[in-house]
């Protein structure tokens, strides 16, 4: 089990799809490929549950408005919340206002949040406290508070740091807790000093590249994940070449899991498992089963805990070459498509990295300290202003989730390659709109210092 940290920091060329990235290893450190050829069988998948959506179980909407004190003309949607949330107790206003979506039961807007006073009464807010308009791990995307200024009296704890919602799941499992580094709304961060030069390094005039659609040349495009429970049996891995930076296994793997590439690759080879019982995350890279899977061969891997926030020991490698988890940061169909909305920071590829990293990256793979070189971890978020209503309504919900979560580079490989899981029901010319985009829609987010110096790995 990777080690779980106290304290987090918060933190090229255009090219077909399934073109493969190149593969870096300096000074012994590791470095792996960007661009992929696709990814195994597609049957894994699960429909994710968003935060603050409308949800089935809103607050009564139109006349019902909030109960108690609050009154008034509408007591809002409470997505996600409860039937008795959107506008309880003293919420709402006299004047009426929404109680807020995103709330937990009896939340979007509850307590004193809103105000009692004219006006809007205070909009719920999401992604705030325990006792929030929008509260606890619930509420929407905006983050706001319960009501303004004399109006609508005071948010009190609502609303709370932006980007504070459920966070992104599967089949009931988080995908690590909200206030996870992926899932951190990073719209309002300071911008990196050194933003224009990096951007410059990476390929200001260089298009992005969706790693991810439904086949290439009979392989599936992107990184495939697979869901088992805990009737799968664990099976012993061999670690061929950064055992020693990896959690020692077994692992259940199926023998039929799909290989990133295929089973004939000769790529990255990630293999994802999810763990739906228990909600663990195991990754292996460069992998090959043996005996019809009754082992597996890596050359590293590593078991996330997908309940807390768990990182890998800083200096350690894991499946990929910034010591990152791999799953959290790839676009998924049910996400992007089905719900149309993406809750967290996409995994990207650059081809120049610098000796450094900055976490909750653990691991660099370059020996170029050139401080305009960007590093494992560094966070990349679209401006704001950047219009993407020209493309399709894939690439939207895409460039939507990117101005507030943004992408992190997690591997050496083709510049500007997104990460994304394959599926037959990608529509692969509109996922091509987001070649028009190019690294100028992007500025460098402050996340914190880069570790230039990293320890010697120790699990």
């Amino acid at each position: 089990m990777a080690e779980m940290r106290a304290l987090w920091v918060v933190v090229g060329a255009l090219a077909l799809i399934g073109s493969n990235g190149c593969r870096r290893d300096d000074d012994s450190a590791r470095g792996s490929t960007g661009g992929t050829e696709g990814g195994g069988s597609p049957t894994s998948g699960g429909a994710d549950v968003r935060s603050g959506g409308s949800g089935t179980q809103g607050g009564a909407q139109g006349d019902a408005g909030g109960s108690g004190t609050g009154g008034g003309r509408s007591g809002g949607s409470g997505g996600n919340g409860n039937a008795s949330s959107g506008g309880s107790g003293n919420v709402g206003g006299a004047d009426g206002g929404s109680g807020g979506s995103g709330g937990n039961a009896t939340s979007g807007g509850s307590g004193n949040a809103g105000g009692a006073e004219a006006g809007s009464g205070g909009a719920g807010g999401s992604g705030g406290n325990a006792n929030s308009a929008g509260s606890g791990n619930v509420g929407g995307a905006e983050g706001g508070s319960g009501g303004s200024g004399d109006t609508g009296g005071s948010g009190g704890n609502s609303g709370g740091a932006a980007g504070g919602g459920a966070g992104p799941s599967l089949e009931g499992c988080p995908i690590f807790p909200p206030d996870n580094p992926w899932n951190t709304d990073v719209s309002g961060y300071p911008l990196h000093p050194n933003s224009e030069a990096l951007i410059d390094s990476i390929g200001r005039h260089t298009g992005m590249h969706a790693d991810f659609g439904t086949e290439w040349q009979g392989a599936p495009i992107g990184i495939p994940f697979v869901l088992v429970d805990s009737s799968t049996p664990a099976v012993p891995i061999d670690y061929t070449s950064w055992g020693d930076e990896s959690d020692p296994g077994p692992f259940p793997i199926p023998p039929d899991a799909p290989i990133e590439g295929g089973p004939d690759s000769d790529g990255d080879r990630h293999v994802l498992v999810i763990d739906t019982d228990h909600c663990v995350l195991y990754e292996i890279g460069n992998a090959y089963p043996i005996d019809e899977g009754a082992s597996w061969e890596a050359g590293a891997g590593v078991e996330w805990d997908l309940t807390i926030n768990d990182t890998h020991p800083e200096g350690c490698t894991s499946a990929d070459a910034a010591g990152l988890p791999i799953f959290p940061g790839l676009a998924r169909y049910d996400e992007i498509v089905t719900q149309g909305e993406l809750t967290h920071a996409l995994r990207f590829t650059v081809s120049s990295t610098r000796r450094a990293y900055i976490p909750p990256a653990s691991h660099y793979a370059s020996s170029n300290t050139d401080a305009n070189l960007p590093p494992m971890g560094l966070r990349v978020r679209m401006k704001r202003g950047y219009d993407c209503s020209s493309y399709s309504t894939e690439i939207q919900v895409i460039c939507a989730g990117l101005k507030r979560y943004g992408m992190i580079v997690a591997d050496n490989g083709s510049d500007w390659y997104v990460s994304g899981a394959p599926d037959p029901r990608w529509n692969d010319d509109a996922l091509h709109d987001i070649d028009n985009i190019t690294g100028d829609a992007f500025e460098v987010v402050d996340t914190g210092e880069a570790v230039t110096n990293a320890p010697d790995c120790q699990l």
